[in-house]
């Protein structure tokens, strides 16, 4: 089967397909369209979720698994602008856990984040087990403390007090899950399509009144290579870690829309 196949009746030869495409493997000829380097094809699946007359068909990215989209943009501008400032990093968590079906939600949101090349590659590691996470945030707080010893840190001298004299979690902050990212192991730009697919995650949450957190402390141990924690979740052999967010029903909630630094913006 050829990488594109076309519907000659429907085709209107406009060559938008071909604008769009962005390693530019597409051109329309006397039969219309065509791929003239089929295997520099990336499966992106503009040429065919662009086509105005549904009249292409890619065999990488096939027209009967593209969703029709009937109304763009999918949200006015001020509705746009008070969904991404509603959203806040959550640090403190009801125990109450999230349904699997939830989570499988946010996972499977995260999968649609742009990558660059559309190279995606990111495989996830929901973790539900909350005695994982107390071995984890223990497992991180031995790290700051090994760290500690030769290398000064305020914030690892806090956290490590919280934790030790007054029984708080400054890991994952009482958050029940925790969503890791893991991509194989020197995956071109697999940390930041990490990045992508967990901001993505991060948005979609709070339309399902979910709240989420970047796991930084956590972050800084696991990138490490600190063994006693990076064997608790059971990563596949020949994958790293590439990024991690903590995930609950947020405790409370927030009331105002926080203000942040003024525009910094050079225009040439």
């Amino acid at each position: 089967m050829k990488l594109i196949e076309l519907n000659q009746e429907q085709c209107t030869k406009c060559g938008i397909c071909t604008e769009v495409c962005p390693v530019g493997i597409l051109d329309v000829g006397m039969n219309g369209v065509e791929a003239a380097f089929p295997d520099a094809c990336i499966a992106c699946g503009h040429c065919v979720a662009v086509c105005p007359t549904a009249a292409i068909d890619n065999q990488k990215t096939p027209l009967v698994n593209q969703a029709k989209l009937e109304e763009f943009p999918v949200l006015d501008e001020k509705t746009a602008q008070q969904f991404l400032r509603s959203r806040r990093s959550i640090r403190r968590y009801k125990n109450i856990p999230v349904p699997r079906e939830k989570l499988l939600q946010l996972v499977e949101i995260a999968r649609f984040a742009p990558t660059g090349s559309n190279r995606q590659g990111v495989s996830y590691i929901v973790v539900e087990d909350t005695k994982i996470l107390q071995k984890a945030t223990e497992a991180t707080i031995q790290w700051m403390e090994e760290q500690s010893k030769t290398l000064s840190h305020w914030s690892f001298d806090y956290h490590i007090r919280s934790y030790r004299e007054k029984g708080k979690d400054p890991i994952f902050r009482g958050a029940p899950h925790l969503v890791l990212g893991t991509t194989q192991n020197n995956f071109p730009r697999g940390r930041e399509n990490t990045i992508f697919s967990l901001t993505y995650l991060e948005l979609f949450a709070t339309a399902l009144g979910l709240g989420s957190c970047w796991a930084g402390l956590f972050e800084m141990c696991a990138f490490s290579n600190y063994d006693p924690l990076l064997k608790l979740f059971n990563i596949p052999e020949g994958k790293v870690l590439t990024g991690a967010v903590m995930v609950g029903y947020p405790q409370y909630s927030y009331n105002r829309l926080v203000d942040r630094n003024p525009l910094d913006v050079t225009w040439l």
